[in-house]
């Protein structure tokens, strides 16, 4: 199985893109992070509190396919990550599900699904059976700009209702504009604003700001 994008892109195209998409200030909380000092705040968010409209794709549609992805896809595609590859597999092995739109032979995004209690900077989430978890969105950088990730999110609430799902929700990082703008096209509704402080992997601290 083949992908658009791989370790070798480079790293100007990188920071051009993290720019391009309002999220510098994404990425500087990343980048201090790796340095010991993770300062996150954060949304609760649920996706579709009302139905919304098919978003259409800017491309054509019938070139791709909705599919639930196998852990040997999943792994090909994800395993020039790093750290972000073990978290997924850790995913997986407790039974997380992941979707893809394949294009000609080639996974242009995918979004994983969790249907369990999940722990996230130490705060731990209780799902009901009717509620799912979506996580790890992401678009391959030859598919961005053609409106995949809403249609793909939009696509796999069908699938979920399908398994009894009737509530979805998700985090959205507080400075990852560019998830936002992607939610809000989903009728995607803010329940809470937490923030989770994490200094040297040792100490941690959990608040909330905000309830809406």
């Amino acid at each position: 199985m083949k992908t658009k994008e791989n370790q070798h892109t480079p790293a100007l195209k990188k920071y051009y893109n993290v720019v391009k998409n309002g999220l510098f200030l994404f990425g500087l909380r990343n980048r201090l992070a790796n340095l010991g000092i993770d300062i996150n705040p954060y949304y609760w968010v649920e996706e579709e509190y009302k139905k919304c409209d098919v978003p259409k794709i800017k491309d054509d549609a019938s070139q791709y396919t909705l599919k639930y992805l196998t852990h040997d896809q999943v792994k090909s595609i994800t395993q020039h990550y790093g750290t972000y590859y073990n978290e997924v597999l850790k995913g997986l092995e407790k039974g997380q599900l992941c979707v893809g739109l394949e294009h000609r032979g080639e996974i242009a995004c995918y979004t994983f699904v969790d249907l369990k209690d999940f722990e996230f900077k130490g705060r731990l989430f209780k799902l009901k059976p009717n509620e799912a978890y979506l996580l790890n969105m992401w678009t391959f950088s030859e598919y961005r700009g053609k409106n995949l990730a809403p249609y793909l999110r939009y696509q796999t609430y069908r699938l979920l209702e399908e398994r009894g799902i009737t509530a979805k929700y998700s985090i959205t990082q507080y400075f990852n504009k560019s998830s936002i703008k992607f939610k809000n096209k989903l009728n995607s509704k803010h329940h809470f604003l937490y923030l989770s402080v994490v200094l040297f992997k040792k100490y941690e601290w959990n608040f909330t700001l905000k309830k809406y």
